[in-house]
């Protein structure tokens, strides 16, 4: 396709997304409003137009499927090869940065990196050689020292605000931690980000290098960062500020494990110049299950002011039902699909979601008495 053959599908925000020349760009883009589809539209615009060189880009995003539908599309719209755009997950790209420059940092390159089990079992043995509580679960270790790493503490960070005696245990950990992890000549997944974030922040020839290397940083799912990967985009961003993220603040649920949905507000201010899109159309759901959605998340204190819309204005409203137990939720969802099927429709038609897997089994027993 050639560039106006790019445009031709989208709607005006959108184009006005995929078109911006260059310098930073913050889109907004609301649930099913087509964000991958302007994020990739953005990318073969580029190349398209000849703005950029495919091997030029850097796109990331947080999960290898994500990754490959990326480049799948990107590929389909210019219908050439998108090999040469570089598009992965920020794990994926820091263990590839590493590879490289790593010794710069006075660690081997040929190190290993340690899953959540050998993180695990890592830790389990510091636990031990320190004599830490044993009633203690190691996932909760695990989790301090994560959540650390996602926010670019280091243990003495930990030592230095530890109010309390499983705080300064952590911080004892964590340190313990570390010291084996480089003995082991291992990393671990959140290490990759932060020995990424440092290569930057201290070698200026390797950020210079990048800089050079890649044009164009764009940034999928921004609304489910945490600091060390938003510091990390910082610092791949060239003088020219060409970086473009997108996300929606309305969809952060990850909190739990690290993301700060405020940085998708901070962006504006440490990028002042960035141009800011906001897709507000939805082409998923019909306008009553929009606004009810409305109704619910317009009351969150810290959001960036949008609506969504849709072409389909009529459908049915969604149904509250207000259960004193679970029990008598899970038979109210039970009788509402049995009389469904009693009217011909069919059971693959329907779906149930609950919060938590504990949940599962009152539904379970309500289907099977149904």
């Amino acid at each position: 396709m050639n560039a106006d053959q790019i445009l031709e599908a989208l709607n005006e925000p959108q184009q006005e997304a995929v078109k911006h020349p260059g310098g930073p760009l913050l889109v907004f883009a609301g649930a099913g409003s087509g964000k991958t589809r302007v994020l990739t539209h953005r990318i073969a615009y580029l190349i398209a137009t000849g703005a950029v060189s495919a091997n030029k880009v850097l796109a990331v995003t947080f999960t290898n499927k994500a990754a490959g539908e990326m480049k799948e599309r990107i590929q389909g719209l210019l219908q050439a090869d998108a090999s040469r755009v570089w598009a992965g997950t920020f794990h994926s790209f820091c263990a590839y940065l590493l590879r490289r420059y790593i010794s710069r940092l006075g660690r081997p390159s040929n190190f290993v990196i340690y899953d959540e089990d050998d993180q695990a079992a890592l830790i389990k043995q510091c636990v031990e050689a320190l004599g830490l509580p044993g009633d203690t679960p190691v996932s909760a270790w695990q989790y301090g020292i994560e959540r650390a790493k996602d926010d670019l503490l280091s243990p003495d960070d930990l030592y230095g605000r530890a109010a309390d005696f499983f705080e300064h245990s952590l911080a004892r950990l964590y340190d313990a931690y570390q010291r084996a992890l480089a003995k082991n000549n291992a990393l671990d997944f959140d290490d990759l980000i932060a020995y990424a974030v440092g290569l930057l922040r201290t070698d200026r020839e390797v950020a210079d290098r990048l800089h050079e290397r890649y044009h164009h940083l764009l940034v999928d799912e921004f609304q489910d960062i945490n600091l060390a990967q938003y510091e990390l985009v910082r610092g791949l961003t060239g003088p020219e500020q060409n970086v473009s993220v997108v996300g929606d603040d309305d969809q952060s649920i990850y909190g739990w494990r690290g993301a700060r949905v405020e940085l998708l507000l901070r962006f504006h201010h440490d990028f002042p110049q960035a141009k800011v899109v906001t897709l507000e159309q939805n082409y998923r759901s019909t306008q009553p299950i929009l606004d009810a959605a409305f109704h619910v998340i317009s009351r969150n204190a810290t959001r960036a002011e949008k609506r969504l819309w849709t072409e389909k204005e009529h459908g049915e409203p969604p149904l509250v039902f207000d259960a004193p137990n679970e029990q008598e939720e899970a038979y109210a969802v039970a009788s509402i699909v049995r009389q469904a099927l009693g009217e011909d429709h069919s059971p693959n038609e329907f779906a149930v979601l609950y919060r938590t897997n504990a949940q599962s089994r009152v539904y379970e027993e309500a289907f099977m008495n149904m």
